[in-house]
């Protein structure tokens, strides 16, 4: 059996949502996807945000889902980056419109 569960996953993805919002994840085929994700960057050199229990990418993406360290944002989610963030393409960009 799967430790933590899917049922427990989409719990603490979707705990964030107020009452009356749609959930962010509404299925296992979602979870899996993000720590899908999640873990090919770490396979990728991205640095663990867990102490990890085990050297498996993929057990690593599901315990920094678990433990909150990931969020999972929906489809449609975008957002620009702060003004010191953004880097000379983006504010070329900003400047060209």
């Amino acid at each position: 059996m799967i430790h933590p569960s899917y049922h427990d996953l989409m719990q603490v993805v979707n705990s964030g949502v107020e009452e009356g919002e749609a959930p962010l994840i509404n299925s296992r085929y979602s979870i899996v996807l993000a720590t899908a994700k999640r873990a090919r960057q770490i396979i990728l050199g991205s640095k663990p945000l867990v102490e990890p229990k085990c050297n498996k990418p993929l057990s690593i993406a599901v315990q920094e889902v678990y433990e909150g360290k990931v969020k999972i944002l929906p489809d449609d989610y975008t957002e620009e980056p702060a003004e010191e963030e953004k880097t000379e393409d983006t504010l070329l960009e900003a400047e060209a419109e």
